[in-house]
């Protein structure tokens, strides 16, 4: 038993002597990762507090210098290991332009989606849509028409009414004056085709192209047996002009109806659209729909006035060259010249064909020289002179837009296709100074010394206090 104390202390100065170089250690570890750190906040070295045991606990000062001296033990990498960077945000890898590339791609994706909807609908009631363009158009060219009886006095109802009708007549008797010149020329048109087809043949065989009477008897042939192995297509043609006869003639009901409405009470069914607009849009587009009809009807007017100039000259050519039906070929003419570029040269062909079957090559070559010179004139004169500025739409622009038209509804289509462009350019151009001159009002005004640069200057010779002579009484 004596020997318990004496173990007892040893074991008490080994513990103490223990704890010391425990505490030592501690301390120049933690000297250690000051100086490798630099100023590192006390919290980076310290352990965690807490335990499954007690909660907050802090555990005694040997746990902690064991743990910093197993944490300053670790081998930093060698110095020719390669380093490696962490990896960026995928959104960040992604270059700037293919990201705006992707916001625009789905938006377009998104309209043309769109689009694909809208014409689908369209083309399910392309009737419909088509009656109603034309009565646009009609309306465009009978509603100064019907300003002018009101101005003069007559009720709406009555001034609407008179400018229908006269219209509608109008209408009505060109046509029936076509069909009547037609059938009226039609036995010495199908004579004089025949001595042109003659003559033509007789053409052929002196020229120095050596066609021989055989072949010529073996196109022929071939063309009537094409005709006579095509008779039940020929006939279905037939009856899908039938069709197409009773649909025109619909169409034709509708647009009238639309076009007396239109006449009538335009104004109320422009402000019952603009019911539609939301809200924020709506002072823009009720600025940009006057605008466009009056693009609308300046196009209408004018091309009215360009195809009848165009539809007398040239009639008045043809039929001083003694070309049969003249007069039904100027109204074809006058009809045509709504189709821009296209239909002048269809209406021009139809007429140098006329004068080649029946008058022979060299009327056929005077009509072509009258039909060139009086569309020189239309093209290069009075159409910038007529129809000015209002619809001014590049060349390049026409030309797709009628083929686009053509392509999605035919003739209709083509009619329609460069108004819509007319109009469109019309409204997207006041869309956009009308959005620039709204972000400028409501923007913050300059103060201080900033709105120094952007006050206006008076002008030399003028008082600071008076408006100059420019300013109206809108003027600032």
């Amino acid at each position: 038993m004596s020997k318990i104390p004496g173990w007892l202390g040893r074991l008490g100065a080994e513990l103490t002597e223990l704890g010391d170089r425990l505490e030592q250690r501690r301390a120049e570890a933690e000297e250690d990762a000051a100086a490798r750190a630099g100023a590192a906040p006390a919290e980076a070295t310290a352990v965690p507090t807490g335990s499954a045991g007690s909660a907050g606990a802090v555990p005694p000062d040997g746990v902690r210098s064991s743990a910093a001296a197993v944490t300053d033990h670790v081998p930093p990498p060698p110095s020719y290991a390669p380093s490696v960077a962490a990896r960026p945000d995928p959104v960040a890898a992604i270059p700037w332009g293919m990201r705006v590339a992707a916001e625009a791609g789905w938006r377009l994706l998104v309209l043309a989606g769109t689009l694909w909807v809208l014409m689908r609908i369209i083309s399910a009631v392309e009737l419909v849509v088509l009656a109603f363009v034309a009565a646009l158009l009609v309306t465009a060219m009978l509603q100064p028409t019907v300003a002018r009886l009101r101005r003069r006095g007559l009720p709406r109802g009555l001034a609407t009414a008179v400018t229908a009708v006269l219209g509608f007549v109008v209408i009505g008797l060109v046509g029936w004056f076509v069909v009547w010149q037609v059938m009226d020329n039609l036995d010495t048109l199908s004579d004089r085709v025949r001595d042109g087809i003659d003559e033509l043949k007789r053409w052929l065989l002196d020229s120095p192209f050596h066609v021989t009477e055989q072949q010529i008897n073996d196109i022929a042939k071939n063309l009537s047996d094409t005709i006579g192995t095509n008779t039940e297509q020929i006939t279905s043609a037939g009856l899908e002009g039938v069709t197409v006869m009773v649909e025109v003639l619909t169409g034709m009901l509708l647009a009238m109806f639309s076009t007396l409405f239109l006449l009538y009470d335009g104004k109320r069914i422009w402000e019952w659209v603009l019911k539609l607009v939301p809200a924020q849009a709506r002072p823009g587009v009720a600025g940009a729909g006057p605008r466009a009809w009056r693009t609308l009807t300046a196009y209408v007017r004018g091309t009215v006035i360009v195809a009848l100039i165009d539809a007398i000259f040239i009639g008045l050519g043809i039929f001083f060259l003694d070309v049969p039906m003249a007069v039904p070929l100027a109204v074809f003419i006058f009809l045509f010249a709504f189709i821009p570029l296209v239909g002048a040269v269809i209406s021009g062909a139809l007429a140098v064909v006329v004068a080649l079957v029946t008058q022979g090559v060299f009327t056929a070559l005077m009509v072509l020289v009258v039909v060139l010179a009086v569309q020189q004139i239309e093209g290069h004169v009075l159409q910038p002179f007529i129809l000015g500025r209002a619809v001014r739409v590049h060349p390049l622009a026409v030309v797709l837009s009628v083929a686009a038209g053509g392509l999605i509804a035919g003739i209709g289509g083509a009619v329609v296709a460069v108004p819509l462009v007319a109009v469109t350019n019309t409204v997207v151009g006041y869309l956009r100074t009308f959005g620039r001159e709204e972000a400028l009002r409501l923007a913050p005004q300059p103060r201080g010394a900033s709105a120094v640069d952007v006050a206006p200057t008076p002008a030399p010779g003028s008082s600071a206090g008076k408006p100059g002579p420019d300013e109206g009484e809108n003027g600032a």
